[in-house]
């Protein structure tokens, strides 16, 4: 799969990043990788309800920003994630 880009605004800046999903991922590796100006800056792994959380922050991003693009990452991935928050509801 292609990477495909996100941005965020937080704090009246913009953050232009670019995420990779690696779909053979075992439970030892980040499954999304998040790049910022072509440099990886941040990973992220779902949990076994497809909730990501951080996996690794090289980059040094503010968790507020790590949050929200897990955010993004989730809502581009609406099947999988609706599917478990419905589950998750019952």
């Amino acid at each position: 799969m292609e990477n495909y880009p996100i941005t965020i605004s937080q704090d009246k800046e913009l953050h232009h990043f670019e995420v990779g999903e690696y779909v053979h991922h075992d439970d030892d590796k980040c499954k999304y990788r998040v790049f910022e100006n072509g440099a990886y800056v941040a990973s992220f792994t779902p949990d076994e309800h497809d909730f990501l959380h951080i996996c690794q922050n090289p980059g040094g991003l503010d968790e507020e920003l790590l949050h929200l693009l897990a955010d993004q990452i989730e809502a581009h991935h609406p099947m999988d994630i609706n599917d478990n928050i419905r589950k998750l509801k019952l």
